[in-house]
């Protein structure tokens, strides 16, 4: 579902061509898919260092080096495909910090996870509108290779100023590696996934819209580009998110809207919330499913399985040379390829190719370091 948004923010019209309304995938998926992405990366995180049970002495270090290895190669697969003309901003080399980042915590247990990600959702947005200011420009969509003879700009990038800032986005991460210290096969704590991830989500729309509509925070924010005629214009062009960022030109209102990818407490907090939403409702579908019918589901959804090479395969498909661009139908012949391709590998139980290559690396680091054969 993760990959399926985030091919469909990429591709589907974000407003209806007829009313100029936000557009129904827009509304769903905008900054929501790859935030489900940032969450899952804190499961993944958690279920490679012992589940339930933070790992210890040498079985930390082993675990941590296998994340290591895994972290460089996914940055290193996202610096390559940023080199394809997509138009994409690629996620991967962000997302192979933000595995980095989140080292120092596989040691604490669920609780201490979720009331750090929610300390973090508040203090790390207000920290980066602090420090945006005294930091160099964003200088590509994403990161480049050419970057690396950069490394304070590129830090800076990956950090706070591109379009998923990773200082911030280990909110994501934390309220994942929660989610994966727990014990995900109770159906009261899916039930609670679920109905406490909604809840959050409507609560920081709806305390967003009630504040932005303010006269006096409405005015800050007309001051600043991207500004509009009225409030309501404003509110209503940013519907279809920023840049990964606020502007930083000094009002600190921007930090109440939550409008998708703008990495405001509010939006993080609602993107988190849909994100639990998200998790709970799979959780609870596929536990009351027979034996058979969950092995269906596996098959159908198996692209789940090998998101990095799927990913991957939808950014080159996004350039000239693979894929006409702007074809008709284009999101469902995506949506096709990627799911075809998923079903074909998790039919014959088989790993993704780069999947394979990176999770095989990063076992070896694991069993080079291990206490235990």
């Amino acid at each position: 579902m993760a990959l399926l948004g985030m091919v469909g923010t990429h591709l589907l019209d974000q407003r209806d061509p007829l009313t100029g309304e936000l557009a129904l995938g827009q509304a769903l998926a905008g900054g929501r898919a790859s935030a489900l992405f940032a969450v899952l990366a804190g499961v993944t995180l958690a279920l490679a260092t012992g589940r339930r049970t933070p790992p210890r002495g040498r079985e930390r270090v082993a675990a941590s080096a296998g994340l290591v290895v895994r972290a460089l190669l996914i940055a290193a697969v996202g610096l390559l495909l940023a080199e394809a003309e997509s138009g994409l901003a690629v996620i991967l080399t962000y997302y192979g910090l933000l595995f980095l980042l989140g080292l120092p915590f596989v040691g604490l247990g669920a609780r201490a996870l979720l009331g750090l990600a929610a300390v973090w959702t508040v203090v790390t947005p207000v920290l980066s509108h602090l420090v945006r200011p005294e930091l160099p420009e964003r200088g590509f969509s994403s990161p480049q290779l050419e970057q690396l003879a950069e490394p304070g700009r590129l830090v800076s990038e990956l950090a706070f100023t591109g379009y998923y800032p990773v200082v911030p986005w280990l909110a994501y991460l934390l309220a994942g590696m929660a989610l994966g210290r727990m014990d995900l096969s109770r159906r009261r704590l899916q039930a609670a996934l679920a109905v406490g991830g909604g809840a959050v989500a409507v609560a920081a729309t709806v305390v967003s819209h009630a504040l932005t509509r303010r006269a006096d925070v409405t005015q800050a924010l007309l001051a600043e580009p991207p500004s509009a005629g009225t409030g309501p214009e404003l509110l209503d062009r940013i519907s279809t998110g920023l840049a990964g960022t606020t502007p930083t030109g000094g009002a600190w209102q921007w930090l109440l809207v939550v409008a998708p990818h703008s990495g405001t407490p509010f939006d993080i907090a609602q993107t988190i919330g849909s994100a639990l939403l998200v998790v709970g409702l799979c959780l609870l579908v596929v536990g009351s499913l027979p034996a058979v019918a969950e092995r269906a589901v596996a098959v159908l959804f198996g692209a789940g399985t090998m998101t990095l090479s799927l990913y991957s395969l939808h950014v080159l498909m996004r350039t000239p040379e693979v894929w006409p661009r702007e074809q008709p139908g284009a999101f469902w012949l995506h949506a096709v390829v990627l799911l075809g391709i998923g079903a074909w590998f998790a039919a014959w139980r088989q790993r993704g190719p780069l999947e394979r290559v990176v999770g095989g690396l990063a076992g070896a680091a694991v069993s080079g370091l291990s206490p235990r054969r």
